[in-house]
């Protein structure tokens, strides 16, 4: 039996929001013709499909423009839909992009624990390896021996160097080291594992700023990414800790994970929408490959629910 393509994973993934707003969105066009009453219900269904209503305002605004008093059948008013949300998101889709001189490029990873952030680690590791990027880790989460030990099994998994200390070290030293090492050897790319600890902002926020006074000791353009990992699953939750991440981390890019456990995938078009940060990739699954670059013609179609 064939592997399902990513565009079949995609659309797997998304089922439930997808059959969410393809509900919602039916239960909206009960007139041949699309009049105000007919929009009112269209951005209702945009809003319970935990699009945002900030999204929602502004479809029904270019539904208006384009087609007010004109028929709309379902499958129009889906592919309209779809045309809507891919214009909200073609302005974020960008793909990390390895350009650092020197090198290496330092990559950030923050994100709560459980939001899956190492996986996304490892799962970036092996897009770059892919690409024919040398790659190296940084256990920079030295606060749970069961990061690191992770970190390592997926480092192994993938085949890339891992520079780790001791449980309950000084994240900072260990991404001197890292970069030190980095240098040395010629990687491409080193991806620093963070703590994702939210309880004490003021202590997450110093540890972040010494790690960014060691790297720009070393590389002055460093890190060159601070990538946030949401999980999709926290819905509004997830769109909060861009709010708390982007103050004490000064977020330059998003991966959303975790689309495929829930019917709130809406949510990545609401963070388009209110942030305009860079979606760099998203993850419909727990495989080393289940996390590609962010295609937002084909997440708009997903969500919709065009074929």
């Amino acid at each position: 039996m064939s592997k399902p393509s990513w565009t079949e994973r995609l659309f797997g993934g998304f089922k439930k929001t997808s059959e969410r707003l393809t509900e919602n969105l039916a239960e909206a066009v009960t007139k041949a013709k699309l009049d105000d009453a007919t929009l009112d219900d269209v951005e209702d269904a945009l809003i319970m499909s935990d699009l945002g209503p900030s999204a929602a305002a502004r479809i029904r605004e270019r539904l208006r423009e384009k087609r007010f008093g004109l028929e709309i059948s379902a499958e129009e008013l889906k592919q309209a839909v779809a045309d809507e949300i891919a214009a909200i998101l073609r302005p974020v889709a960008k793909p990390l992009e390895i350009t650092a001189f020197p090198r290496p490029q330092v990559l950030l990873v923050i994100g709560v624990n459980g939001s899956g952030k190492t996986t996304t680690i490892a799962k970036l590791a092996h897009l770059f390896v892919e690409d024919d990027y040398n790659v190296m880790l940084a256990a920079g989460d030295t606060f749970r021996a069961a990061a690191i030990g992770q970190l390592q099994t997926w480092a192994d998994r993938v085949g890339v160097p891992l520079v780790r200390g001791p449980e309950g070290g000084d994240p900072a030293s260990i991404v001197f080291d890292a970069v030190k090492k980095g240098t040395e050897i010629g990687t491409d790319v080193l991806i620093v594992d963070t703590a994702g600890r939210l309880q004490n902002k003021r202590e997450l926020m110093d540890e972040l700023s010494k790690i960014r006074k060691v790297l720009g000791r070393l590389n002055p353009e460093a890190p060159h990414d601070v990538v946030l990992v949401l999980d999709a699953t926290n819905g509004q939750n997830a769109l909060s800790q861009i709010d708390v991440f982007k103050e004490v981390a000064g977020v330059t890019g998003l991966v959303m994970t975790k689309l495929d456990g829930t019917a709130r995938g809406g949510v990545l078009v609401q963070a388009a929408e209110l942030y305009g940060l860079p979606i760099h990739a998203i993850g419909v699954g727990e495989k080393i490959d289940d996390l590609r670059p962010f295609d937002p013609d084909l997440v708009a179609r997903v969500i919709a629910g065009v074929a």
